[in-house]
């Protein structure tokens, strides 16, 4: 195991929660545009997340992988979409983006193994 991304979406908790206290406007309207990008339309949340979790790996953001990851299962994602959505990300990426597509697989498996215990 390269990462443990259960760890790292937990140990960020506390610093997230600072943050919102912090700078509670720019929080609550971060919180706004995610909920209303989330929101299901055109795509379901599920892909939008999957899209969410590219772009991770695309712009090299461990905690923004622990986060989609996360939610991808939630969602009922398989491991077969976040595979290809892998394919997009690297593809968007290049090179970079394959060895944070390989975290991002990782993170899945974690917390699909977490999530089935």
């Amino acid at each position: 195991m390269h990462q443990d991304w259960p760890a790292l979406a937990t140990g960020l908790s506390g610093p997230l929660k600072e943050l919102r206290g912090g700078a509670a406007d720019v929080m609550k309207g971060f919180s706004a545009v995610a909920r209303a990008a989330l929101e299901a339309r055109a795509l379901d949340t599920k892909t939008k997340e999957l899209i969410a979790l590219g772009i991770s790996v695309a712009t090299r953001c461990a905690p923004c992988i622990a986060y989609h990851a996360e939610a991808a299962v939630k969602l009922g994602a398989t491991r077969e979409e976040v595979m290809e959505t892998m394919g997009m990300a690297i593809y968007m990426g290049a090179g970079p983006s394959v060895m944070y597509a390989a975290q991002a697989v990782e993170a899945f498996d974690q917390f699909r193994a977490k999530a089935s215990a």
